[in-house]
């Protein structure tokens, strides 16, 4: 957990008709490394939750005594991995055969390419991509068809990274 969070009050913004998404992304962006930021706003920001999550933040709501909402956004730490319940000693695989940047390319192309290349693959291969946010609905599906995954955010957040090993259902050569 940070140290130290920037503060950040969106409740007049709001209460006067405007609209704070633009002075909270300032915010962030005028974060120190490991800060997190500490916002307060009338109702619990919802939508707010997974911006920040592809920005590599994890969050925490309190309501306060009043009814309005202190949110923590805290950045996550590298060594945070995300893995299938399936993956077996990721630290094993084989070097990855297929390598994509899909940083630039919006949901759902990159879960589509991905699933497209797995089918390419063999039992054991393995793909790594770039992506610029996390693919939580990707996640399900590579279970589903019985490949593991573990995947995490860059340093700074702005990238998600995300290796796959083709499960042993693969039948294509």
């Amino acid at each position: 957990m940070p140290q130290e969070f920037k503060e950040l009050d969106v409740r007049s913004i709001l209460q006067n008709g405007g609209q704070p998404f633009e002075e909270i992304m300032r915010a962030v962006g005028a974060l120190q490394p490991g800060e997190g930021l500490r916002l307060f706003a009338p109702f619990e920001p919802q939508p707010l939750f997974r911006v920040m999550d592809s920005k590599g933040f994890d969050h925490d709501v309190v309501e306060l005594d009043n009814g309005d909402f202190e949110v923590r956004f805290v950045p996550r730490t590298e060594e945070e991995v995300a893995i299938s319940e399936n993956a077996v000693s990721p630290e094993l695989w084989a070097e990855p055969s297929v390598d994509l940047d899909l940083s630039d390319l919006d949901p759902p192309e990159p879960m589509q390419r991905i699933l497209l290349e797995a089918e390419a693959l063999t039992s054991g291969e393995v793909i790594f991509a770039v992506l610029s946010r996390e693919p939580v609905f990707l996640f399900p599906e590579l279970t589903r068809r019985g490949h593991q995954w573990v995947g995490n955010f860059d340093r700074d957040g702005s990238a998600y990274r995300i290796m796959i090993r083709i499960g042993p259902g693969a039948t294509n050569a």
